[in-house]
């Protein structure tokens, strides 16, 4: 895993997780579809259902990319806030493929059989509380792990506050479940910042390849191209 990886990753993620949400906006009417009573989920999905699993498993490949990411971007520093980022980035991956993937490997057997109380417990299990409650917090807690292990030295303040931004807007999506209003529209938000600052992050990464963080450095070594020179 090198930079030019690690931003060629960065960037396919944003680009795939939005192009697929916003497909499945269009098919699905996702995510207000899920607002409807359980039947209706089902019977929606059943009249576009090949559009729909294909693009939920564009989305599904999306959040796996986090994997290889967490370890790419977990190459950029060597301190303990980059330690513990690497496996926090790679189980948000896992979390969000576990939630995702309900919608092509359970979801068309109980739409086919019209099994509405198998789907709304998978929906509340591997949707709402794993998928999105566990993905939220632990995206929201790989940005501030990794802004963290790599401060201003990368790209500086304005990169660490677009990121920090995104993470607490994305948290907010962990109380969803309770009805609490407004916090559909800042976790939508908050996904919209993080895609940016992913493809920042990115170019970034491939216009300083050169760079190195106030991590990198060796004891007494400065980091070249440190934030006040970047300003």
């Amino acid at each position: 895993m090198n930079r030019k990886l690690t931003a060629a990753l960065l960037i396919t993620a944003a680009v795939l997780t939005n192009v697929a949400f916003f497909a499945l906006g269009s098919v699905f009417d996702y995510p207000d579809v899920l607002q409807k009573p359980s039947g209706e989920i089902l019977a929606a999905f059943t009249a576009s259902q090949r559009a729909v699993v294909g693009w939920f498993v564009v989305l599904a490949l999306s959040a796996a990319l986090f994997a290889p990411i967490a370890v790419g971007v977990g190459k950029l520093a060597r301190n303990r806030a980059m330690r513990i980022a690497v496996p926090v980035g790679m189980a948000a991956a896992v979390v969000q493929v576990v939630g995702l993937s309900r919608w092509p490997l359970l979801v068309p057997g109980y739409a086919s059989a019209g099994d509405v109380s198998a789907f709304e417990t998978a929906h509340r299990l591997l949707g709402t509380l794993i998928g999105e409650t566990l993905g939220y917090a632990l995206t929201a807690a790989w940005i501030l792990l990794v802004l963290a292990a790599l401060g201003r030295s990368l790209a500086g303040l304005w990169f660490v506050a677009l990121g920090g931004v995104a993470a607490v807007l994305v948290l907010t999506g962990v109380v969803s479940p309770l009805g609490v209003p407004g916090v559909d529209f800042t976790n939508f938000l908050g996904y919209v910042l993080f895609s940016v600052w992913l493809v920042v992050f990115a170019v970034v990464l491939l216009t300083r390849p050169g760079t190195r963080t106030s991590a990198d450095a060796s004891p007494g070594e400065p980091a070249v191209g440190n934030a006040s020179s970047r300003r």
